[in-house]
């Protein structure tokens, strides 16, 4: 549901000052409060795994963060999307003297592991990153045993994905090129 501009601004103002309880992080998505409790160590695991091959297999130099905000496009009648992707990689020096909150702007992957709230990450964050032109969502459904990767970012979702199951190759497309193993997420 659409909020007036005045919510808008209210929502966006208390979610900026809020002090997030030790063990949670908060994200603002799509118009909604999202807290979540810290990750297990499967899902650090699964990020952990991908980062590897991304370092080891790709010949592209980037950088990783598994904590940076990003501010994205917001939905229509919505404050600005405040999310915190399970990891975000980019070009090299992005991350210097980024502000807490950074534009997606030079983005070249978001990825998430699903935990608590998988549907957030299945659907509203796909809809955030896409809105925010990164051209890469790497997705770790831990309840359907897959990972998905969404390509192409435009009307408000990405209009290409390709799912593989767990145990099974899934490519990733320039700037990395390789076929990313999933054997070890089972």
């Amino acid at each position: 549901m659409a909020q007036d501009p005045y919510t808008q601004k209210l929502l966006l103002d208390w979610f900026v000052e809020l002090d997030t309880p030790d063990g949670f992080r908060a994200e603002l998505v799509e118009g909604e409060f999202v807290l979540t409790s810290l990750p297990d160590g499967h899902h650090e695991h699964c990020i952990s795994r991908i980062m590897s091959q991304l370092y080891r297999r790709s010949d592209v130099d980037v950088q990783f963060s598994g904590n940076k905000g990003l501010k994205l496009k917001n939905a229509v009648g919505r404050p600005q999307d405040h999310v915190i992707p399970d990891g975000t990689v980019v070009a090299p020096r992005l991350f210097q003297g980024a502000p807490p909150w950074m534009p997606c702007a030079g983005v070249t992957m978001v990825l998430e592991v699903t935990s608590t709230k998988p549907e957030t990450d299945r659907l509203a964050k796909r809809r955030c990153y896409a809105r925010g032109g990164i051209p890469l969502y790497l997705l770790v459904d831990r309840d359907t045993s897959s990972a998905t990767l969404f390509t192409e970012p435009g009307k408000g979702d990405y209009l290409r994905s390709h799912t593989a199951a767990f145990g099974r190759p899934l490519t990733l497309p320039e700037p990395f090129a390789f076929d990313l193993d999933t054997t070890d997420f089972l």
